[in-house]
């Protein structure tokens, strides 16, 4: 059987015509840049990640450094993070020019660790160092535990920028009063939010593409303006920006499959509920496999709802490596996110001596299995079954 990592197929034939006739309906109004496709999709989304404005941008990345641009974050500034996601994240931060300051992550969630977080501020917030924000990451379509993050970010007078690229649609708790939890959006507690449309997020593009949520509305005009080289009106540059607009053919891709969006999570929900329920029924849950924490649920009536999205699902194993290629053997695909940690990384090798204990073990150890839509329950029985002969065998 052939499991592959995700397969995007199902998802575009069931929605290939009308894709098609709105990309065509683009190509026949002429306007290419920016226009009323575009504007009509953010209102959408923003709206959908209950936040007041949304940007659309060119990329996840660029969603980064146009939002850090906007806060005026440069040289001589620092921006706390983790050490374990994409290479985006420390990128951004290193393109404007700024440096950023680790914090080691919570192994369980693999998103950046709110104790760290207090200790690393109350060190530097004592002294010179101009740390301006705090930029968490909820990985693998998990928020990070933001309630601690917002409270210690305004203990310290920081911006919070969340890089949610891998979680449109999470939830989590922000505040608990009387017994009663507010529950928030990904891209909505921050001063700011980034998203990536890349082909593989959950909402996804025919190509690049990315956004940056706000309710700050004088931050809106900044961020509008460093879309568009800074420019306001055309041809005054108050401010250095970039071309980081979002193309009309990728927003009315992406208003269509809005529409399907909260369906295709709950799929993916439910497929990690069978890799829980088949990996328990074969002795694998807990040793060897030790499966990806659900930290934020909500009880509805009688039943629980969940709020990870499962951008991927995240197992931590030993052997990794062997594992991998027995699964890559046996035509099933997986992938290892992260192999290398951002501090550990050739390109900044001022920063190769930091040890982060808990961040590179899920280097180590993280292995992401397939989760997407249309995935069978056989499909994830096989692969389960493949896990289970492996370490039978080792």
């Amino acid at each position: 059987m052939k499991v592959p990592l995700l397969d995007l197929a199902p998802q575009l034939e069931a929605l290939r015509q009308e894709i098609i006739e709105a990309v065509t309906e683009v190509i026949d109004s002429t306007r290419y840049i920016l226009g009323p496709v575009v504007s009509d999709f953010e209102e959408k989304v923003a709206a959908y990640c209950e936040s007041r404005f949304a940007v659309g941008v060119s990329s996840g990345t660029d969603a980064l450094v146009m939002t850090l641009m906007a806060l005026d974050i440069g040289p001589g500034d620092r921006v706390v993070t983790t050490p374990y996601t994409f290479f985006a994240t420390m990128g951004a931060i290193l393109r404007v020019g700024a440096e950023p300051l680790f914090v080691d992550i919570d192994l369980e969630s693999f998103n950046l660790d709110p104790e760290s977080l207090a200790a690393i501020l109350e060190k530097e917030c004592r002294g010179q160092h101009r740390v301006r924000a705090v930029l968490p990451v909820h990985l693998f379509g998990q928020c990070a535990d933001m309630a601690p993050v917002l409270a210690l970010a305004r203990q310290y007078d920081l911006d919070v920028v969340e890089d949610a690229a891998q979680a449109i649609g999470a939830c989590c708790p922000v505040e608990e009063n009387g017994g009663k939890v507010t529950w928030a959006k990904a891209g909505s507690m921050g001063r700011v939010g980034c998203f990536s449309f890349f082909p593989s997020k959950n909402l996804g593009g025919i190509g690049d593409g990315g956004l940056v949520t706000t309710s700050d509305e004088e931050l809106l005009d900044v961020l509008r303006s460093c879309r568009n080289h800074g420019a306001k009106p055309k041809y005054y540059h108050q401010r250095v920006g970039g071309n980081f607009r979002l193309d009309p053919i990728q927003a009315a891709v992406l208003a269509i499959k809005l529409r399907h969006l909260d369906q295709w999570h709950q799929q993916r929900r439910r497929n990690a509920a069978l890799y829980r329920e088949m990996m328990r029924e074969a002795g694998l849950a807990g040793d060897p496999v030790i499966l990806p924490g659900e930290f934020f649920a909500q009880r509805v009536g009688s039943e629980t709802v969940h709020h990870h999205i499962y951008n991927q699902f995240t197992i931590r194993v030993p052997q990794r490596d062997k594992l991998r290629a027995w699964l890559q053997e046996h035509d099933i695909g997986c992938e290892i996110y992260y192999p290398l940690c951002l501090h550990q990384q050739k390109c900044v090798r001022r920063y190769n001596d930091l040890i982060f204990p808990r961040a590179e073990q899920a280097a180590r150890e993280a292995l992401s299995l397939p989760i997407y839509p249309g995935l069978s329950r056989e499909q994830i029985g096989y692969v389960v079954e493949t896990i289970a002969r492996f370490y039978s065998r080792h």
